[in-house]
């Protein structure tokens, strides 16, 4: 029944593309020409992707999301915020650049160094913690691309830091052998800068325009002569029709549409990218693919980058390639990606979580009011991501000099310390027939679009998240046992295999036990190795 289901979602699916074709805009493949191979741009073609096993052991990444909206240190968004009259961004930003039809974004992007910032010593760092592959931000939706970008001139090899930020990454990733990811978010600019075109309504700048409409040949004299701000900003167009953003994220909604010219940009870049660095993991910061429905831009772009792994790896699809808010069919077609949240029940497919301890980019009141995520929120959200068959992608914020925190580096040790003993019952497993028990496994936590349902269920050491490898069954408790753990789904009635030996990782104490026909009863252990979760390797026949 399943089988028919998905077939007929395929098709009705495959249905709707070919009905919007007319209406979608065809970009031009003439200056980056897709790899041929048994991929083709669309979704029937695509549904043949299968998720490689390297990504399913890998398990935990760690992400640098940074660019020059990492500068002013004041968090996510900073490149939008800072247009909005009145609000927070926007008055630090008068105060600190000056007001935004004087000083737009572009100074920010100017005053970017990147000066302390080597990306050796923190991707090694990365490894240590026990990261499994290591993602980089290539441009977010600001629209700076971080690489040496012949199609944006606008580029931290020409202006700011004068680096190529993803060639350091990627060789530091190449140098600890991790796999390499690259983050995409620069569909967006088109809208997402619109404010941007705006003035203030009242004040002293009342009706003065912000510098989102300037052009190149307002940059003479400047420090940016030469440069358009229009391959910047993308504002020489009509702004959307409606004020509420979450509506037209999805190109709907009243959404200004994006002309062929920028589509175009935007396919050239990314093919570019790809080809360039040969990205492992690419993830789009998209629903669905970049730029789908009114474009097929992200359609061939998938298609190109699934055949050209198979190129690079001799005929074996290695390549991990995310969406967010996708269909069922969707998700045959590449690996789900949850914001700042989770499924509350297993996914059949692989799939991840993209979090960060802080804000997305660096921001100083994080650091000064002690709100990062702890080590203990950052572990137990991995196990229980793991028990439902998926990835946690952690972003650690750096600060616009290139480095980060002393408190950062205590949370990255944190973890660091719980992995170097209970690594094992992570890495390289699968789940369980069920993935935990406890009073969180019946909480409803549904998913608000893209997924941002984090922090909302709490873990005691009642919850037991299991998982498990060969003859190996991983029981982890989620908090310091007070008293014996009740495993309820190891009672002999249920029990699917006889049980051998228990052990408790990181401790040489011998484990006491009794299986009883309605469950498993471990003895409380005398010590407790670590006080964020305690993981019993229990052997079966």
């Amino acid at each position: 029944m399943r089988t028919i289901i998905f077939s007929l979602s395929l098709f009705f699916l495959s249905f709707y593309m070919k009905a919007q074709d007319e209406k979608m805009i065809v970009v031009n493949t003439d200056k980056e020409s897709m790899t041929e191979g048994i991929f083709k741009p669309d979704w029937q073609s695509l549904s043949q992707y299968k998720v490689p096993d390297w990504f399913r052991n890998a398990k935990f990444g760690i992400w640098a999301h940074w660019g020059p909206q990492c500068q002013p240190e004041q968090g996510d968004w900073y490149a939008r915020g800072m247009y909005e009259e009145g609000a927070d961004y926007n008055k630090w930003h008068v105060q600190n650049y000056g007001h935004p039809s004087k000083a737009g974004f572009k100074e920010v992007i100017r005053d970017w160094k990147a000066q302390n910032w080597d990306p050796e010593k923190l991707v090694k760092l990365y490894k240590r913690v026990g990261a499994q592959y290591f993602f980089a931000m290539a441009n977010h939706h600001d629209n700076l691309d971080l690489w040496n970008s012949k199609y944006q001139e606008w580029n931290s090899t020409r202006v700011g830091p004068k680096k190529d930020i993803v060639a350091g990454w990627a060789a530091a990733a190449k140098k600890h052998k991790l796999p390499f990811g690259l983050s995409v978010h620069a569909s967006r600019p088109w809208t997402w800068y619109e404010l941007a075109q705006g003035a203030d309504k009242k004040g002293e700048f009342a009706g003065v325009p912000y510098d989102g409409k300037l052009t190149k040949e307002d940059g003479k004299g400047t420090w940016w002569e030469g440069l358009d701000p229009q391959e910047l900003y993308a504002q020489n167009h009509e702004v959307s029709k409606i004020t509420d953003f979450d509506k037209w994220w999805n190109w709907g909604g009243g959404a200004s549409l994006p002309s062929q010219e920028y589509c175009d940009k935007f396919y050239n870049r990314t093919m570019e990218l790809i080809n360039k660095f040969n990205p492992d993991l690419l993830y789009f910061d998209d629903t669905t693919l970049p730029l789908y429905p009114i474009s097929d831009a992200g359609l061939k772009l998938a298609a190109h980058y699934y055949n050209k792994s198979m190129v690079t790896h001799k005929g074996k699809l290695e390549a991990v390639m995310f969406g967010k808010i996708l269909t069922d069919a969707q998700k045959e077609c590449m690996v789900w990606d949850v914001e700042r949240g989770a499924p509350d029940k297993p996914q059949e497919k692989a799939w991840q979580t993209c979090t960060c301890i802080g804000d997305w980019h660096y921001n100083r009141a994080r650091y000064n009011d002690n709100s990062y995520k702890s080590a203990a929120s950052v572990i137990k959200t991995l196990i229980d991501i793991v028990s439902k068959n998926g990835n946690l992608l952690l972003n650690i914020p750096v600060r616009g000099d290139g480095t980060i925190d002393d408190k950062e580096v205590a949370v990255l040790e944190g973890i660091a310390a719980w992995m170097d003993v209970n690594k094992e019952s992570i890495f390289d497993t699968r789940p369980w027939k069920i993935f935990g028990e406890g009073p969180s496994v019946d909480f409803v936590n549904p998913l608000d679009a893209a997924g941002f349902n984090e922090g909302k269920v709490g873990f005691n050491e009642k919850d037991i998240r299991f998982n498990q490898k060969e003859n190996i069954l991983y029981a982890t408790v989620m908090d310091v046992p007070t008293e014996n753990i009740k495993l309820k789904s190891l009672g002999e009635n249920k029990a699917a295999h006889k049980i051998q030996k228990i052990e408790m990782l990181g401790s040489k104490e011998k484990i006491l036990w009794k299986q009883y026909s309605d469950s498993l009863v471990i003895m409380k252990p005398k010590s407790i190795p670590n006080k964020i979760a305690v993981v019993f390797r229990i052997k079966v026949e």
